[in-house]
C-alpha cells in the first residue's frame, strides 16, 4: 500500500503548567511532539497509512518517542537511533488564549544527525507523499539530507508537501532562512504556509503575488495560508479561494497546523491525490476547499486540548465535528 512519509524532527514537549498557588516549584508535563512527528501521528489516528523517517537518540526520550509514534499507529521502521547526541527538547508556555512561546533545547539533538545514507530505498518506493517542515533545513548538513530526500521522493513519483512551520529560534543567529526554504519551495507540489510565514517571504519579493509567481516558477500547485481563527486561503496557479475557519475556544494551538495539514495529507491520501493528479485536483475548487474544511476541522479540534500528539482527533471525531457543524 502507498504512504504519507514524514521526513525530520521528533522532540519533546515540556508544557508549562499553571503556576502552582503555594509557592512551589512550577511543574512541567512531558508530551511527544516536533513537527513532522505530529503530521505523522496526525494521519495515524485519523486512519492513514504513514511512516516517519528520522533519528533519536538513545535516551529515555528517544524511547518515549518511538513508542508514542507506534501508539499512534505511525510505522517506524525508517528511524534510526543514535548514541552521538540527544533527543531535542522544547519548552512550551502558553498565554490566556493559547498562544506558545517555546525555549528550545536544539542542537545538538539526534534529529540533526540524519544523513543521506540513512535513507533506506522502500521508505520511497511505497511513498505517495514526502512531507517536510523547515525544522530540518537549519543548517548546512541537514538541509543537504532533506534536500536529498525530496529529490528522492520525487524521482519514486511522490508528491512533495512542505508546511514551512518556521521557528526562528532554531536558525543561527547569522542566517537568512530564505535561502534554505526556497531551496526546499521550489521541489514543492504542495506548500502550506501560515500568514507570518508568507509576509516572512514577501519582505524580500515585494508582496503576495511576487511569492506565489515565484512558487509557480517552480514544481507548486497548491499553496494553502491558516490564519488563525481567519478563513484558511488557498492558491493555485489559475485561481484563488477561501475556507471560514471554524469557532471554538482554543486553549493550546501548539499543535494545530500539524493536525491541519495532517488532515489535508491524509483526505489526499484517501482520495488518491498524488503527484500525477494534484494538477487536476487544483483546478476544482469544490474537491480543494471539502479537502481543506476538513483540514481545518483537524485543526480545531487539536486547539481545544493540550499537548501534540495527544491533542490530535481521531477519524470518528473529526466526522462527527464535521456533522455537527455542516456547511
Amino acid at each position: 500500500m502507498r504512504t504519507v512519509t514524514c521526513f525530520g524532527e521528533a522532540l519533546i514537549d515540556f508544557l508549562a503548567l499553571p503556576d502552582p498557588a503555594d509557592g512551589q516549584a512550577r511543574q512541567y508535563a512531558r508530551y511527544a511532539g516536533g513537527a513532522p512527528a505530529n503530521v505523522a501521528a496526525a494521519i495515524a489516528k485519523l486512519g492513514g497509512e504513514v511512516a516517519f523517517v528520522g533519528m533519536l537518540g538513545l535516551d529515555a526520550f528517544g524511547d518515549f518517542l518511538l513508542a508514542s509514534l507506534r501508539q499512534a499507529g505511525v510505522h517506524t521502521d525508517f528511524v534510526v537511533r543514535t548514541d552521538a547526541a540527544p533527543t531535542a527538547l522544547a519548552f512550551v508556555e502558553l498565554d490566556a488564549g493559547g498562544e506558545r512561546r517555546f525555549s528550545f533545547y536544539r542542537p545538538p539533538a539526534a534529529d540533526l544527525l540524519f544523513r543521506p545514507a540513512h535513507f533506506r530505498d522502500a521508505c520511497f518506493s511505497h511513498t505517495s507523499i514526502f512531507h517536510i517542515c523547515s525544522n530540518s533545513l537549519t543548517d548546512a548538513a541537514i538541509a543537504e539530507t532533506t534536500l536529498a530526500g525530496l529529490a528522492r521522493a520525487r524521482a519514486a513519483g511522490a508528491l512533495v508537501s512542505f508546511d514551512i512551520n518556521l521557528r526562528s529560534a532554531l536558525w543561527p543567529k547569522d542566517t537568512d532562512p530564505r535561502t534554505n526554504l526556497w531551496n526546499a519551495l521550489r521541489e514543492t507540489d504542495l506548500v502550506k504556509l501560515c500568514a507570518a510565514e508568507f509576509a516572512f517571504l514577501a519582505t524580500t519579493l515585494g508582496d503576495e503575488e511576487t511569492v506565489l509567481s515565484e512558487l509557480w516558477r517552480g514544481r507548486s500547485a497548491l499553496v494553502v495560508v491558516t490564519d488563525g481563527a481567519s478563513p484558511v486561503r488557498y492558491f493555485t496557479p489559475t485561481r484563488a479561494g477561501e475556507v471560514p475557519a471554524f469557532a471554538v475556544h482554543a486553549i493550546d494551538t501548539n499543535a494545530a497546523g500539524d493536525a491541519f495539514i495532517g488532515g489535508l495529507l491524509q483526505w489526499l491520501a484517501q482520495h488518491h491525490i498524488d503527484a500525477a493528479t494534484l494538477d487536476r485536483f487544483s483546478t476544482d475548487p469544490r474537491q480543494i476547499e471539502t479537502a481543506l474544511r476538513y483540514a481545518s476541522a483537524c485543526g480545531a479540534i487539536a486547539v481545544t486540548r493540550h499537548g501534540a500528539f495527544a491533542a490530535l482527533p481521531l477519524r470518528a471525531e473529526v466526522d462527527a465535528f464535521l456533522e455537527a457543524h455542516p456547511c
